[in-house]
């Protein structure tokens, strides 16, 4: 049932009848009434003045008086200049309401049905612990996945361990200069975080002898680190692991696999899994391939130490090493390799990297290396570029050891949901474990909403203490409009209130304006969803789920529901009511936040 479509197709004709000149339906546009007017719709009638037909306000008036008379869903109507505002009758939003109840596609589009996109995030360095910054790349990467699922695309989510090179060496090197050689067990740490806290170590490390260095041969900082011990030492664990070096590789394959293990435990717990794992170790070799290819072609370039170079300066960019003078590839290397194995394995008409945008030159030089390779699928390439993350204490450091772990600030969110429950003392007769579940529902709700709300361009500050609060735009508000849901449907269902819609059941109430408010919400829906998929944005759906959970606040306390002395009334709102939960538990999910029962 297209309310707005209907309103286009009257108008259409409407003119035709009054003037006698045809107009296609979607020459009128038709917006949401502004709150200071009365009216549900608003039909613009300023392009029509290349009719000739007339002035906007003469025309609205004459659209108006036509609308009364032989629009039945009209009940009235007002012009403010050339603005004709349209009140729908109420028998018209309660046939509305039945209708969307009984719409089993309500929440999905279609038009990305035979498309397949493939969703690459995550995508971390296996020397440290997934951090806050990880955790926006994982919920962006996650939501996206999910929404173009739901608009009828096959959607593919892969993650790229990037395991190898310069910084994995780092903490290799540090992990055999310390000594003590200890197992994750027998620290009693996650691997990821052993593993990290030599990368740290290493840092620190390398600090000291550059600083000797400097001093000792009076060298500015640029000169004095190609002289650094450490340095020289990474630098020739890198060249053994190309090399194949058995001790090297034996020692890199055990730190790794205890990486790979501490992140799978990560993902599960945020709910998130992917069709496939890419490997930088695995393709960096084929990564040469290519570079081999664009030599041939002509298109890359080796200058006299052996590096090879691409030109890109004619197209707006830089000149850009695509392999070192030593034979070793670097992360741009790789990325040649997996762009075609990802068309290999999918024939996806579409590849999304959700990667920080740090990294924006590098995918403008990776799109345009492969753009004049000829390959493909270069066409359907796009970098959904997202804003750092930082906190009120300011921005974190992998190498100084101030980041804030994926892991440690799950727990905190956790714990700080738990405090805040215990506050409105509503767990009476909860056991431990279905505490233990609703604390964790409440933290990560929390933690992935406040990180999914912001436009991913933008960057944002993320404060856990203003995330957790049950008011304003956070995921624990939403969860909790839901509950009332739940609330209004329990007891519904003991009153056995059943809506269906009948054209004969007209003797009830005046329709509330939150009522409105909200089957107009539900009109929105697919448009928004739609909307976050073509523009990778899910921020979209994100506030369009907090606007509506608003909205059903309002009408929560304005319109009690279940107390009118009129049972179709109820019934109406009751449905009303269900469909907002229904539309906010999909929603959510599409954000990876589950949804509460019981508050």
């Amino acid at each position: 049932m297209d309310i707005i479509g209907q309103i286009q197709e009257a108008a259409a004709k409407a003119i035709q009848e009054l003037y006698q000149v045809e107009v296609e339906p979607t020459s009128f546009p038709i917006q949401e009434t502004k709150k200071e007017f009365e009216g549900d719709f608003t039909l613009v009638t300023f392009a029509l003045t290349r009719l000739r037909i007339g002035a906007p306000p003469v025309i609205a008036e004459a659209l108006g008086k036509y609308f009364l008379e032989n629009v039945p869903m009209v009940e009235s109507y007002n012009v403010v200049k050339g603005f004709l505002n349209l009140v729908i009758s109420a028998e018209t939003w309660r046939e509305y309401l039945a209708f969307v109840l009984d719409n089993k596609n309500f929440f999905t589009n279609s038009h990305g049905e035979d498309q397949t996109v493939v969703v690459e995030y995550c995508s971390p360095n296996t020397n440290k612990p997934l951090h806050l910054g990880h955790l926006r790349n994982i919920i962006l990467g996650y939501s996206l996945t999910q929404i173009l699922e739901a608009n009828g695309y096959k959607a593919i989510p892969t993650c790229l361990f990037n395991d190898r090179g310069t910084n994995i060496s780092k903490s290799m090197w540090a992990y055999l200069e310390e000594g003590k050689l200890d197992t994750p067990e027998e620290a009693g740490v996650k691997g990821d975080k052993l593993v990290g806290d030599y990368y740290v170590k290493y840092a620190r490390a390398h600090k000291a002898a550059l600083e000797a260095v400097m001093e000792e041969k009076s060298l500015p900082k640029h000169e004095a680190e190609k002289l650094t011990p450490t340095i020289q030492a990474i630098n020739e664990m890198t060249v053994k692991w190309e090399e194949g070096d058995k001790e090297t590789r034996a020692l890199w394959e055990k730190m790794n696999n205890w990486v790979y293990k501490a992140y799978e435990d990560t993902f599960a717990r945020l709910g998130v899994s992917f069709n496939k794992f890419y490997y930088e170790s695995k393709v960096y070799l084929r990564g040469k391939e290519t570079v081999e290819e664009g030599l041939e072609k002509g298109i890359f370039y080796k200058d006299d130490e052996g590096t090879v170079w691409v030109d890109l300066t004619d197209d707006g960019l830089d000149k850009k090493v695509l392999l070192r003078s030593n034979g070793t590839s670097l992360y741009i290397t790789q990325d040649l390799a997996i762009a075609a194995d990802k068309f290999v394995d999918y024939k996806m008409n579409k590849s999304v990297y959700v990667v920080g945008n740090e990294q924006d030159y590098h995918f403008k030089v990776l799109f345009k290396i492969l753009e004049k390779l000829g390959k493909p699928y270069a066409e359907g390439l796009f970098h959904l570029s997202y804003g750092m993350v930082n906190l009120p204490s300011g921005k974190m450091k992998s190498r100084e050891g101030t980041t804030v772990e994926a892991d440690d600030l799950m727990d905190t969110m956790v714990e700080s949901a738990r405090e805040v429950t215990e506050l409105l003392g509503k767990t009476e007769g909860m056991d431990e474990r279905a505490l233990k579940d609703l604390y964790e529902k409440i933290g990560l709700a929390a933690l992935k909403y406040f990180l999914v709300k912001v436009d991913p361009k933008k960057t944002m500050l993320f404060d856990p203490q203003e995330s957790i609060q049950l008011h304003g735009t956070t995921g624990p508000s939403i969860q909790y409009s839901y509950t009332r849901t739940m609330g209004v449907k329990r007891k519904a269902n003991a009153e056995k209130l059943s809506f269906s819609y009948s054209s004969e059941d007209q003797t009830e109430e005046e329709m509330l304006d939150s009522e409105r408010s909200l089957l107009k919400y539900f009109m929105k829906y697919k448009d928004v969803l739609r909307e976050s998929g073509e523009s990778y944005n899910p921020s979209l759906l994100a506030n369009y789920c907090y606007d509506l959970s608003k909205e059903y606040n309002r009408f929560f306390h304005d319109g009690k529901i279940l107390q009118s002395d009129k049972p179709h009334t109820s019934a109406f709102r009751f449905a009303l009511s269900d469909m907002v939960g229904k539309t906010l538990k999909e929603g959510m999910k599409l954000l990876g936040i589950e949804m509460l029962d019981r508050m």
